[in-house]
């Protein structure tokens, strides 16, 4: 494994229910993406913005249709991995999907778990929070309002994720709410984590920027403003086992106090 990782986090507007403009955007972002970088994350949805419930059959595609079968080329002659959204089309079924894509083909898909009032009517919601590992890291993908779920987090960190990637589409007048939980998610999992959020305006939203890199310790790397940016992190992954020296909370947790103090309170209001 090496000692650090560049990340870039492609801050971007995008436009809703087309998918055109979106992937020629991240195709340039790919392209131009700063010599020695191993990994580009966007934000949610980024190949189709959000589709309405009318929309979303005509854009939504399967995991190898046009547009991500553009994106993997681009992959392939950057030399990049890339963390990216879009509406997935399987089974009949519409998701809500982030993939990590590596040259060598995809690594990790994850579907959203935890649906946001627009997305419900339009996608269906997952049914699984897994982890892989990529290059000598274990990675775990959340999307937005997932990480408002402490449980989310957890569930990927008990999977032994040492990075936490989340695309993001979180909007007025709720970006301090992520700039919070990304840090807390961080935190109390002693892991690095990466939130790259949407700018820009869109279906009546106003989305907050904010994306951010945040280390094992809780400490900000790169945290970006409303606009649309680009910008490097450089994690050093020392800071894994540094995180962890003097205590562990996955370790250190006692699960069963929780269940016994559900135990006694029904007690007592049974009583």
């Amino acid at each position: 494994m090496k000692n650090t990782l560049q990340i870039m986090l492609a801050q971007m507007a995008l436009t809703d229910g087309q998918t055109a403009p979106n992937l020629t955007r991240v195709l340039a972002a790919i392209a131009d993406c700063p010599s020695g970088t191993d990994l580009i994350v966007f934000p949610e949805t980024t190949l189709m913005g959000f589709p309405t419930a009318d929309e979303v059959a005509q854009v939504a595609e399967s995991i190898d249709g046009p547009a991500m079968s553009a994106v993997q080329q681009a992959v392939r002659d950057r030399g990049v991995a890339v963390v990216i959204g879009f509406a997935e089309c399987r089974d009949g079924r519409f998701f809500n999907t982030t993939v990590l894509m590596a040259p060598e083909g995809i690594v990790l898909v994850y579907r959203k778990t935890h649906l946001w009032a627009s997305d419900v009517g339009v996608f269906d919601a997952g049914s699984e929070l897994a982890t892989a590992e990529w290059r000598g890291l274990r990675v775990g993908l959340l999307i937005c309002f997932d990480i408002e779920f402490p449980e989310t987090a957890r569930a990927l960190a008990v999977q032994g994720a040492d990075l936490l990637l989340v695309t993001n589409g979180n909007m007025d007048p709720y970006g301090p709410v992520h700039q919070a939980l990304i840090t807390a998610r961080a935190m109390e999992n002693q892991i690095f984590a990466v939130m790259v959020n949407r700018a820009g305006s869109g279906g009546g939203l106003t989305f907050a920027g904010g994306s951010a890199a945040i280390n094992p310790l809780g400490q900000s790397l790169l945290e970006l403003g409303r606009d649309e940016a680009r910008a490097t992190v450089e994690l050093d992954l020392a800071q894994l086992a540094q995180s962890r020296r003097d205590y562990h909370y996955l370790q250190q947790r006692r699960i069963a106090l929780a269940g016994e103090a559900a135990a006694r309170g029904t007690a007592f209001a049974l009583a």
